[in-house]
């Protein structure tokens, strides 16, 4: 059952009694198979009873085995049975099949069309995606903020069961991180790919700093990709392919005017300044010293305007927003400055957060980028316990972390496990700007697999980047 508690009660630090937000909290099952999870979801997306938010217990997964290979509609449409059936499908198979087998369940052909669908639809949005989930007379709708998913396949058909299925009226916006360190990365973009095309104007899909080239072939979506699809021609191919979509996610969104999401934060103000014309050169060199330019806010202009479509954003440069989109983080010391800890993007401060919401006329920043590990490192920040947290309280609004992948990371070094939470945000109409948390446990226990990248030596989390290596990526 969920309990319906005061976000004081629930959140992992000390809320000022202006931030007092409403939290539910979900128990997920031990386990559950493909049809038995889908059952109830794939009827309906709206709001389930307390009854239905669990699924019940599942029987025999061998006993529902689905209808593989998956193949692309005749007429080219995606439908919501198809799309529930990749779910199920794909749920069935980590639990059956050997990672090896997945092209017996999703050919390189059916990939291509749906890769090829979705990326289409993404490199035409803008950098910042605006949402107007009451446009054309529209009453009810609600929004759902995801953070980090980090391919916990699971808990994401669990998480998406819970919130309800996109639909007409239900709006789902995913702050990118939906690949590396969990052992289902592929099947977790592809099925929220096939959402996008599905719903193409009720699901949007972000970038995470993990959808690069750089994050990908240190924290194990490479190697996953390439351990699925074979280390020759055809996991090449799926791996240059998934590449080439991540250059497509937008950065950003709005939602009703009002709430700005992003996968890292907010970002600087980029000052040009020309140099004198060089001999022989028709246009002049734009040369940007950092350390020199004092730091300020950049403009929503400015944002529509960044390159996104770069396999690792600079870390310096004339094009850094999208870094700092990617990679900042929040911090309780006042001003903006370079975000050292990670080796790019920024840190920003509480009058920061208030400057940004003034200027752009907001009341709510969400954002993700920050697991269990990575808040053990950031004094005076609250930990990720329940799957979110409370940053920054200022006068025009607040500072939101939302962590959508409990029990994180799969493959720990450490022998004490986090156990934390996993969290999604419900913003209802009619203005979108009071958040509603719901925290879940993560799905156990989880089929059995072999890590992808060698999570004993790698760093729990992005801090201490590899800058050398990032270029070599590049």
């Amino acid at each position: 059952m969920l309990s319906q508690l005061n976000a004081t009660e629930s959140s992992p630090q000390t809320t000022p009694e202006s931030a007092v937000i409403d939290v539910a909290v979900a128990q997920p099952p031990p386990s559950s198979s493909s049809d038995d999870f889908f059952s109830s979801a794939s009827v309906s997306s709206s709001s389930l009873s307390d009854e239905n938010r669990k699924p019940s217990p599942s029987p025999d997964p061998c006993q529902n085995r689905p209808q593989i290979p998956i193949t692309w509609p005749s007429d080219g449409v995606l439908t919501l049975d198809w799309v529930t059936n990749l779910m199920s499908t794909f749920d069935w198979s980590s639990r059956n099949l050997r990672p090896t087998e997945l092209p017996t369940v999703l050919p390189v052909e059916v990939f291509d069309v749906l890769v090829l669908t979705a990326s289409k639809i993404l490199h035409k949005e803008p950098n910042c995606v605006s949402i107007e989930p009451d446009r054309d007379g529209m009453v009810g709708s609600s929004v759902v903020v995801v953070g980090d998913v980090h391919g916990q396949l699971h808990d994401v058909l669990f998480l998406l069961k819970d919130a309800g299925l996109p639909s007409e009226n239900k709006f789902f916006v995913f702050n990118g991180d939906y690949v590396d360190r969990g052992a289902w990365g592929l099947e977790t973009f592809l099925l929220l790919l096939a959402w996008k095309v599905f719903l193409p104007q009720r699901v949007f899909l972000l970038r995470g700093n993990h959808e690069s080239k750089y994050c990908t072939s240190v924290y194990g979506f490479e190697k996953e990709v390439l351990a699925k699809y074979g280390d020759k021609r055809e996991g090449k191919h799926v791996y240059r392919k998934c590449l080439g979509c991540f250059e497509g996610l937008p950065l950003a969104s709005i939602i009703a005017g009002r709430v700005y999401t992003a996968h890292g934060g907010i970002f600087r103000n980029i000052p040009a300044t020309p140099s004198k014309r060089a001999k022989g050169k028709k246009n002049r060199k734009v040369i940007l010293n950092p350390e020199s330019v004092p730091l300020s806010l950049g403009s929503l202009e400015e944002l529509s305007k960044a390159r996104r479509s770069v396999l690792d954003p600079p870390w310096e440069g004339q094009n850094l927003i999208p870094g700092d989109v990617l990679w900042s983080d929040p911090s309780m010391k006042p001003g903006l400055s370079p975000n050292k800890e990670r080796g790019i993007g920024l840190l920003w401060g509480p009058d920061c957060t208030e400057d940004f919401l003034k200027k752009f006329n907001l009341k709510l920043i969400i954002r993700s980028h920050e697991g269990p590990d990575a808040r053990e490192k950031r004094p005076g920040l609250g930990g990720m316990d329940e799957g979110y947290t409370i940053d920054h309280v200022v006068e025009s609004g607040k500072l939101i972390t939302i962590f959508s992948a409990p029990d994180y990371p799969q493959f720990q070094a450490a022998e004490e496990r986090y156990k934390n939470k996993g969290a999604y945000i419900v913003l209802e109409s009619p203005n979108f700007d009071a958040p509603v948390f719901h925290s879940f446990e993560a799905i156990m226990p989880r089929p059995k697999v072999n890590p992808y990248y060698d999570f004993e030596d790698v760093i729990d989390s992005d801090e201490e980047l590899d800058l050398m290596m990032m270029v070599e990526a590049s």
